[in-house]
């Protein structure tokens, strides 16, 4: 006779249903996760109102880019820098890492709705280290502007790392966690 629920059996159980509920919809996290690559990595604020962007730099004082504003792609930095990549500040060789992470995190949420087949670990995973590399080049940014010397401490805002980290923890929060729990 049995007196209870086996707990061999209960280990290899899927979750309740009730455990699930509370999961965002995998649709809602993609679209999070691929609104993610248009979010500046960093917000340079005052007269000059400057976006630090994965894409380049947006500048509304500038001339010559789309509604006024002066733009530089990051790929035209790359390619006219006369340096070596390796001599470069830490700051600037996170870039390229920082939109491999999001492009390889946005792919993987998106095959997820498209073809059902995402391991909600590697993208929540993948957005962590995404926030940490957008966190280290708006650091760079900020410490090229004396933050917290000259500057003052709200020189650079690193929205982008902000904002990832919120959507790696509140989408993937859970399977994260279940990652390390084991």
């Amino acid at each position: 006779m049995s007196e209870g629920p086996d707990p061999e059996r209960a280990e290899t159980r899927r979750p309740a249903a009730a455990d699930r509920v509370d999961r965002v919809p995998r649709r809602v996290g993609w679209l999070l996760v691929v609104a993610l690559l248009a979010v500046p990595m960093a917000v340079i604020p005052g007269e000059n109102l400057t976006l630090v962007t994965l894409w380049g730099f947006l500048n509304a004082a500038g001339s010559g880019g789309p509604l006024g504003a002066g733009g530089y792609p990051v790929w035209a930095y790359f390619l006219e820098q006369p340096r070596a990549f390796g001599s470069l500040p830490a700051s600037i060789r996170a870039w390229p890492l920082a939109i491999g992470f999001y492009v390889v995190a946005a792919a993987s949420a998106t095959a997820g709705v498209a073809l059902g087949r995402e391991d909600r670990r590697v993208t929540g995973g993948l957005l962590a280290l995404a926030a940490a590399a957008s966190l280290w080049v708006s650091v760079g940014v900020a410490t090229r502007f004396g933050v917290g010397t000259t500057a003052g401490w709200l020189a650079v805002i690193p929205v982008g790392a902000l904002a990832t980290a919120a959507v790696a923890v509140g989408v993937y929060g859970r399977d994260l966690r279940g990652a390390f729990e084991r």
